[in-house]
């Protein structure tokens, strides 16, 4: 029988604790799977919308919600912290001879701040729970490295909603989370689910460089700069790589445009995701001639050492091609014989844009 007076004071009492640990949203749901949700997710996949992203399907039957991943689950605690930024996203846009990287990237990876803190929380909870009298209880922790879809689960948690660039919006951080999940067997009183608030907007779906979305709450990873420039390990689309501008990493666009950012605090912002200086603005010469020992020592501790050297030189070398700035010829020529042909055929593109007669 569930103790509910002592659940919901464990409950405050872990928002309280969440906020130490450097949450700035919390909110909680039942352990059911949504037959939405899941029907959305099979029609995404059947039409090849996720690319290369073959563990999207691998795992799509764990992936629909966490009874079909954890049966034994009761609840769903879902987390975000702040990446607010305090410079524009957009204030490289134009700027030739500088490299664009997401916001999110530009300071420590969100996996391991998260991991930590989540960890952090568990330890809490589990005490808690058996000084409280609520016997042992069982958790797992999520952050963006499993079968969880953390949007759909952080909106029936009350953290926001899905908004038409198919992120999670929130009221209070505009689209500004990194989201994680714990997954126990506690069953603690739900939240209300968010209501939709885009309203009449398609500010996102405007914004967006390669008209990544065909349709207001869809979204083809295959067009999506962000996939293109992260997950996509061969060569990037010709008919897309104008659109990418001086983007290297991941992209911005659809979440800047988003009017609800007005209300982000940048106060809240995590201090872990302040921007290293070396990447708010950094120059393509200098990210052109990195070997693989150098890129692994700048991107240290980043979610941008993830994609390796190649894809990454590769990255630049679309930025290059586009600049028009004939200072990166001689970087760029250079890497014309690399030894990664993805490399190689991407200098040779960037090569012949600096080296067209306008």
């Amino acid at each position: 029988m569930v103790n509910n007076t002592a659940t919901n004071a464990l409950k405050d009492r872990f928002i309280a604790e969440a906020r130490r640990q450097g949450f700035v949203a919390i909110g909680f749901a039942p352990a059911v799977d949504d037959a939405l949700r899941g029907q959305r997710l099979d029609a995404w996949l059947a039409d090849g919308a996720h690319g290369d992203m073959g563990w999207m399907a691998d795992r799509a039957d764990v992936r629909r919600g966490p009874a079909a991943m954890w049966p034994e689950a009761r609840s769903v605690i879902a987390l975000g912290m702040s990446y607010a930024p305090a410079i524009d996203p957009m204030a490289l846009d134009g700027v030739p001879d500088r490299a664009r990287i997401s916001t999110y990237a530009q300071g420590a990876d969100y996996h391991d701040v998260m991991k930590k803190a989540l960890k952090r929380l568990a330890r809490w909870l589990v005490a808690e729970a058996a000084q409280d009298g609520l016997g042992e209880i069982r958790l797992k922790l999520f952050v963006d490295t499993a079968p969880v879809m953390e949007k759909p689960l952080a909106a029936q948690a009350g953290l926001g909603w899905q908004g038409k660039h198919t992120n999670l919006v929130s009221r209070t951080h505009g689209s500004w989370l990194f989201l994680g999940a714990i997954y126990c067997t506690i069953d603690f009183p739900a939240d209300a689910p968010h209501d939709d608030r885009c309203g009449s907007c398609d500010a996102c779906q405007q914004a967006c460089p390669t008209a990544a979305f065909p349709a207001p709450y869809q979204l083809d990873a295959r067009r999506c700069i962000s996939y293109l420039t992260i997950e996509l390990k061969g060569p990037i689309p010709r008919e897309f790589r104008k659109a990418m501008g001086n983007r290297i990493y991941g992209c911005d666009d659809c979440l800047a445009a988003c009017p609800w950012n007005k209300f982000a605090q940048v106060g809240a912002r995590n201090r872990a995701f302040l921007p290293r200086a070396e990447l708010t603005a950094p120059r393509l010469a200098e990210l052109l001639t990195l070997d693989d020992a150098g890129f692994r020592a700048l991107f240290s501790g980043s979610p941008i050492k993830r994609i390796g050297r190649d894809r990454f030189v590769r990255n630049c070398l679309i930025a290059a091609g586009n600049s028009g700035d004939q200072a990166l010829l001689a970087p760029v020529a250079a890497l014309v014989a690399d030894p990664d042909p993805v490399v190689a055929e991407a200098a040779a593109w960037a090569l012949a844009e600096l080296t067209a007669v306008p």
